[in-house]
């Protein structure tokens, strides 16, 4: 097939793009670099299916494809709050003209959306039917926000234009390729780590995340766009729950660091807690999560250790 990568360039498109080149497709990677970097996929550019292309999503794109991976957002909070405005029109614009190519030729198309739609939970584990706490108005309503309104969007082609369409809700991912800048907690203890700098934790650091290693979410990713007649939402994370001390005690642990750990005061609308209900990925496509985090944390240690020392 010829598939369509928006955000391509980035820490999970790149992945996602190997393996889809690995799978024998045709990948067109799309992406403005605002955070992907091509160091990320350098080495796929002599592949004779890979086609790269500098376009930003808010503008329309045209091309015949198969299949649209929309991944084409900033993650990190560091990164959407750096330009809010540009980040809802990211994900909102940026959700039509994608939506408009797959209804012209008539592709599926997948949204990347996120765990983030839940807001700060009042309920743990998350389950889909769960409507979130979100504060709309808050300092990550541009990025909470702006995926819940292409969720909208993509039900509402799928219902009104039979767009076929598929949402997935990617809970906290790391692995390689992740930016060193980004601001997550999985790159920023590792790096914090790998220099023997204080550890820097927000709040008290009981707060929990569920981490997934990267493989299991592209393959959760493609065995959802490949289920015809489930259109989602459908969480794909890894139900682990660990508090943010236990995370920076294992990376000690397993970077033999001096680091000691440093507490600061929590952001605005952080969540407490966050640990997806894998339920309905484990029924409708016999997905679940296979990588445990210290296997995980090692490769990506690995990976920055390398980044570091370039």
């Amino acid at each position: 097939m010829r598939i369509l990568v928006t955000g391509g360039v980035g820490f999970i498109g790149s992945h996602l793009c190997e393996t889809l080149l690995n799978q024998g497709h045709e990948v067109l990677c799309l992406d403005n670099y605002f955070t992907g970097s091509k160091r990320n996929i350098v080495h796929l550019l002599e592949h004779p299916y890979f086609e790269l292309i500098r376009h930003d999503v808010t503008s329309p794109y045209y091309a015949e494809v198969d299949q649209i991976y929309n991944l084409a957002c900033p993650a990190s909070p560091i990164h959407y709050q750096h330009n809010p405005i540009k980040t809802v029109k990211t994900s909102v614009i940026g959700a039509i003209n994608m939506l408009g190519l797959a209804k012209r030729v008539g592709a599926t198309i997948l949204q990347a959306s996120t765990s983030e739609v839940y807001g700060d939970p009042l309920i743990n584990p998350q389950v889909e039917s769960y409507w979130g706490n979100v504060n709309p108005i808050g300092a990550r309503s541009c990025y909470d926000e702006g995926k819940r309104c292409a969720e909208t969007l993509f039900v509402n082609y799928h219902e009104q234009n039979n767009v076929d369409v598929r949402i997935v809700r990617i809970f906290n991912t790391y692995g390689p390729n992740m930016s060193v800048n980004d601001g997550r907690v999985v790159s920023n203890f590792i790096i914090q780590a790998l220099k023997n700098e204080p550890i820097t934790i927000f709040g008290d650091g009981q707060q929990t995340r569920s981490f997934q290693y990267v493989d299991d979410l592209v393959n959760g990713m493609m065995l959802m766009m490949n289920n015809d007649g489930f259109t989602g939402p459908v969480n794909i994370g890894n139900p682990g729950e660990f508090t943010m001390i236990e995370l920076a005690e294992k990376i000690i642990q397993l970077t033999g660091s001096a680091s000691k750990l440093s507490f600061l005061p929590l952001p605005q609308d952080d969540p407490k807690q966050r640990k997806p209900d894998i339920t309905l990925a484990k029924e409708k496509l016999g997905w679940e999560p296979t990588v445990p985090l210290e296997a995980g944390l090692i490769k990506t240690i690995s990976y920055f250790d390398k980044v570091l020392s370039e």
